[in-house]
C-alpha cells in the first residue's frame, strides 16, 4: 500500500511538473582543460519521461566512454507539501587532443513528443605543460605541487604581474592597472597593499573577496591564475610617471617528504606553511600634455554627454526655477568642475546641488553627474536664459568638443507678496537683496506746532544738516565704488572666499567623519585643499598640479616649510584611503591636518 502511494504522488508531480513546461537540458563541461587530460561532458534533463537522446557531434576530443546512461529520483512531503525531483544524466569521458578552442554543439532529447534542445558548450584546450602536466583545481594541481615539494619554490612557480592597459596617455586620461595572480603551488594566502602613486589619482574597482583560479597557458606552462585586484589610474601631471613595485607576501601549503607516519600527521598530513615574497615589476607611464586648453574648460577627460531639463517655463515672482543639467559618460568624472548658468540679473541664484551616481569600471568612472540649479525670479517679465556649455577632451577623435543644451525662455508673472519677501527654506544662500524700501508710508499721527517766528532755517543745526549727509554721501560713493571694483574682480573675489568655501567642505568632511564614510570623507577633503589653493591661486582645477602649486606659492612668499606641509596633506590625504589600520585615526589624522595647514596657509598668503 506504501509502494503504490509513493508511486501515486511521484506520478502527479511528474504531471504537474510536465503541465508547468518546467523541462530543463543542461550540458556541462570544464571551461578550460589541458591537452591530454580526461574530462566529464554531462547532459542532464531533470525528468525520467525522455526517449530518442541524440548526441552531438564532438570534435577535437576522443571519446574515451559514454554516454553511460544514470537516474536520480527525490521525493519531501513537508507540512503536507509534496515536492519531487527526478532527472536522468548522459555522461561521456573524453580526452583533449590538441590545443585550440572547440564547439560541442546542442545535444537533443524527446519529452512528452516534444523535442528539447541542451545548451552548446566552448573548451578552450591549452597546450601541455613543459614542466609537466597541471589539472583545473582551483589552488594548483597535484602534479604541479610534487614538482616542488620539499624544495625552494622558485620565481616561476609563483608570480605576480602587473599590467596597464596603456603605457602611452594623456593627462587625465583612464588607465587600468591589474595585478594578477600566477601559480603552480598551494597558495593559501596573499598580502599586500598598494603604495602611494604619486602625480595619479586613483580608484581602486570592487572585486569579489573569494578568489576563482582558472587555467592559463603562460610562457610556456599552465598556471592557475587569478585577477588580484584592479585599479583605475587618472594621471594628474605630465612626463614620466613611474607605478612602482609591490612586496607581496604568499603563504603556501608546502609538501614534506618523511618516512615517519606520526611525523607526517602532527605536520598537517605531510604540508608545512611556507612564506614567500613576490615582487611586482615597476611600470613607467609617458603621460602627454592636452592640447592648448579652451577659456571654458571643464576638466573633463573621456566621453560624455549632457542634458537639460526645467521645471517650467510659465512661474511667479518668487516661486523656485530650477534647471536640471546631466552629465554622463565615462571618463575623469569626479575631477571635471561644475558648469556655470548665466541667469538673469534680476534672479537670486542658489548654489547648485550636484548627485554622483558613478561607478569605477575599467573605462574610468561610468554613470552620470546630475546638477540642480535653483534660482528665484524678482520681478515679472520676460526672460532668457542662455545656453549651457561643457568642454571637454574626447579621447576618441583627441580633441577638444563643446556640448550645449537649448535656451529656455522664461515668463514671469507677478505674484503674490512683493520683492522684498524672503523664502526661508534655502538656507545656503550667501545674501538677502532687499529692495523696495526706499519709498515709505506717509507719516500720520499727532503734528508737533512751533511758535510764529521761531525758524530754524538758517540755525547751525539746518546747516549741519545739510553738510552730513553730503559727507556721507561722499564717503558711500568711495565704499561703493571700490565694493564694485572689487566684485568684478572675480579672480580675486574668489581669493577671498577661498577661506569662507574651504571652512565649509571641512565642515561637511567633519560630518561625514563623524558618520565613518570613509570615501566621502577624503574625497570632501580633497576637494576642500585643491579648491582651496585654486581659489587663492586663482588658478583653475584642471590646471592645477603638485608642482606648479609649489612654484606659485613660492612666489606668493610662502615658506618652504609650510610648501611642503601643503603638499604633504594633499599625499597624507590620497594615501591614508588605502592605507591598513585603524580608519578612525587615520581620518582624525588627515582632518586635523588639512584644518592646520589650510589655516596656516590663509595667515601666509596675503592679498
Amino acid at each position: 500500500m506504501r509502494k503504490l502511494i509513493f508511486f501515486l504522488l511521484l506520478t502527479i508531480t511528474a504531471i504537474q511538473a510536465y503541465a508547468d513546461g518546467r523541462v530543463s537540458f543542461v550540458a556541462e563541461a570544464p571551461d578550460v582543460v589541458v591537452s591530454g587530460d580526461q574530462f566529464r561532458l554531462t547532459f542532464t534533463v531533470n525528468t525520467q519521461d525522455v526517449s530518442d537522446f541524440r548526441a552531438p557531434s564532438i570534435r577535437g576530443f576522443e571519446v574515451l566512454m559514454g554516454p553511460s546512461r544514470s537516474q536520480q529520483s527525490s521525493t519531501q512531503i513537508i507540512n503536507g507539501k509534496v515536492s519531487s525531483s527526478s532527472s536522468i544524466t548522459y555522461t561521456y569521458i573524453l580526452m583533449a587532443d590538441k590545443a585550440g578552442t572547440y564547439n560541442i554543439p546542442a545535444a537533443s532529447i524527446e519529452v512528452d513528443n516534444q523535442k528539447v534542445f541542451s545548451n552548446a558548450i566552448t573548451i578552450k584546450v591549452l597546450p601541455p605543460d613543459k614542466a609537466g602536466s597541471a589539472s583545473g583545481g582551483s589552488q594548483g594541481s597535484s602534479s604541479s605541487r610534487s614538482q616542488v615539494a620539499g624544495s625552494r619554490i622558485s620565481a616561476n612557480d609563483l608570480f605576480i604581474t602587473a599590467t596597464a592597459s596603456k603605457t602611452t596617455v594623456h593627462e587625465q586620461e583612464a588607465i587600468l592597472l591589474t595585478y594578477k595572480v600566477y601559480t603552480l603551488v598551494n597558495l593559501r594566502q596573499l598580502y599586500g597593499k598598494m603604495p602611494d602613486l604619486k602625480g595619479f589619482h586613483t580608484q581602486e574597482i570592487e572585486l569579489p573577496q573569494q578568489k576563482t583560479f582558472s587555467l592559463e597557458h603562460y610562457k610556456g606552462r599552465n598556471y592557475n591564475t587569478t585577477v588580484w585586484s584592479q585599479y583605475v589610474l587618472f594621471p594628474q601631471q605630465t612626463g614620466k610617471l613611474e607605478i612602482p613595485s609591490i612586496t607581496f607576501e604568499g603563504v603556501v601549503a608546502q609538501q614534506t617528504i618523511s618516512d615517519d607516519p606520526f611525523d607526517a600527521f602532527f605536520n598537517g598530513g605531510g604540508y608545512v606553511e611556507v612564506k614567500k615574497k613576490i615582487v611586482t615589476p615597476k611600470i613607467t607611464i609617458d603621460v602627454l600634455p592636452l592640447p592648448t586648453k579652451p577659456e571654458n574648460f571643464s576638466g573633463g577627460v573621456g566621453e560624455f554627454t549632457m542634458s537639460s531639463s526645467i521645471n517650467s517655463t510659465k512661474v511667479k515672482t518668487n516661486d523656485a526655477v530650477t534647471i536640471k543639467l546631466v552629465i554622463s559618460g565615462s571618463g575623469n568624472m569626479k575631477l571635471i568642475s561644475t558648469p556655470e548658468i548665466k541667469f538673469p540679473q534680476d534672479f537670486e541664484v542658489y548654489d547648485p546641488k550636484v548627485t554622483n551616481n558613478f561607478k569605477v569600471s575599467q573605462a574610468g568612472l561610468t554613470g552620470s553627474q546630475t546638477i540642480e540649479y535653483l534660482a528665484i525670479p524678482r520681478h515679472a517679465g520676460n526672460f532668457t536664459i542662455p545656453p549651457v556649455e561643457f568642454t571637454y577632451f574626447d579621447l576618441k577623435t583627441n580633441a577638444y568638443k563643446t556640448l550645449k543644451t537649448q535656451p529656455y525662455e522664461l515668463t514671469v508673472e507677478k505674484g503674490k507678496g512683493n520683492a522684498d519677501q524672503v523664502i526661508a527654506d534655502f538656507t545656503n544662500k550667501e545674501s538677502v537683496k532687499v529692495l523696495g524700501q526706499d519709498i515709505r508710508f506717509i507719516k500720520l499721527g499727532d503734528t508737533t506746532l512751533h511758535k510764529k517766528g521761531d525758524y530754524f532755517f538758517g540755525t547751525l543745526p539746518y546747516i549741519l544738516w545739510y553738510i552730513i549727509p553730503l559727507v556721507l554721501f561722499i564717503i558711500f560713493i568711495i565704499y561703493f565704488r571700490k565694493q564694485a571694483a572689487e566684485n568684478a574682480n572675480v579672480a580675486k573675489m574668489k581669493t577671498k572666499k577661498a577661506n569662507k568655501v574651504a571652512t565649509k567642505r571641512m565642515k561637511l568632511a567633519g560630518k561625514l567623519l563623524a558618520e565613518n564614510k570613509k570615501n566621502e570623507f577624503y574625497d570632501e577633503v580633497l576637494k576642500a585643499l585643491w579648491g582651496y589653493i585654486s581659489d587663492k591661486l586663482s588658478i583653475p582645477v584642471s590646471q592645477l598640479s603638485k608642482d606648479n602649486i609649489e612654484a606659485e606659492l613660492i612666489k606668493y612668499g610662502v615658506s618652504d616649510e609650510l610648501i611642503k606641509e601643503f603638499i604633504g596633506a594633499l599625499n597624507e590625504c590620497e594615501f591614508a584611503r588605502y592605507a591598513p589600520g585603524n580608519e578612525n585615526e587615520a581620518m582624525d589624522k588627515v582632518y586635523t591636518a588639512a584644518v592646520e595647514v589650510i589655516s596656516k596657509m590663509e595667515n601666509s598668503i596675503k592679498h
